[in-house]
């Protein structure tokens, strides 16, 4: 990948808010797990009763503490989600990209949202209200089954979570934030991967656990070492191989 393409600045945080297509808007709900047992004629049948919002970057979609009343799916950007911690700052809990879900509804075991949800980068969101669940949920009782995969997947994620934050070492932290999130939104170029969203060294600390100050020595670590190399708003991975060994140390 050459220098030149990675100095190109991200222009989303400026441009308006995507909208959703019916058609973008099936290929998600068509993706999502917790519909997986759905026909394509139930999606089509589900699709106009779904809401979708554009966001610009740092639009809140949703705050912790509010009441849990629909379920969202990112169908284009990316969106972040914030969690309190015991010590008054936010701890970034997840990064996700299109097809992820996020929020939760009562039968999901939660009253109110645990997280705050923040566009990264100008988004267009989904939106699936408690009262449009319960009737997909009483047309179609074998979506049961796969609300209890939901649950024990939402589980899984805070678990991980908990792993990245115990690791031993801030490196090994930090690698494993990047190669989780590398392989999750990462574009490859030349054979690097590329992560185009704004992703601070403050977003870094939150994710990790870490100070932003700790989060700076370490990527400078990584970038001195050759594996990343990091601009106004983008990060890149040059060597995920070493990135990944970095984070099993």
């Amino acid at each position: 990948m050459s220098r030149e393409r990675r100095r190109l600045p991200l222009t989303e945080r400026s441009a308006a808010p995507h909208t959703c297509s019916s058609s973008v808007r099936l290929e998600v709900l068509n993706r999502m797990p917790l519909f997986s047992e759905l026909t394509c004629a139930d999606i089509r049948d589900l699709e106009p009763l779904v809401r979708s919002r554009g966001y610009r970057a740092g639009e809140m979609v949703h705050r912790a503490g509010d009441m849990a009343n629909s379920l969202f799916v990112v169908a284009s950007g990316t969106v972040k989600l914030l969690r309190p911690s015991v010590h008054g700052q936010d701890v970034v809990t997840n990064i996700l990209g299109p097809g992820e879900g996020f929020g939760t509804l009562g039968i999901l075991g939660e009253s109110t949202y645990p997280d705050t949800a923040e566009a990264m980068t100008v988004s267009c969101v989904l939106e699936i209200s408690s009262d449009v669940f319960n009737d997909v949920m009483g047309r179609y009782p074998r979506l049961a089954l796969t609300v209890l995969d939901e649950v024990l997947h939402r589980f899984e994620q805070a678990q991980q979570a908990i792993r990245r934050l115990s690791a031993d070492n801030a490196k090994q932290r930090v690698a494993a934030a990047l190669l989780a999130l590398v392989d999750k939104l990462g574009v490859a170029q030349d054979g690097a991967f590329a992560l185009e969203l704004p992703l601070t060294r403050v977003d870094l600390a939150a994710l990790t656990g870490l100070t932003s100050e700790t989060v700076s020595r370490v990527m400078s670590r990584l970038r001195d070492d050759g594996i990343v190399d990091t601009g106004r708003r983008w990060t890149v991975v040059l060597d995920r191989t070493r990135l990944a060994a970095e984070a099993a140390e």
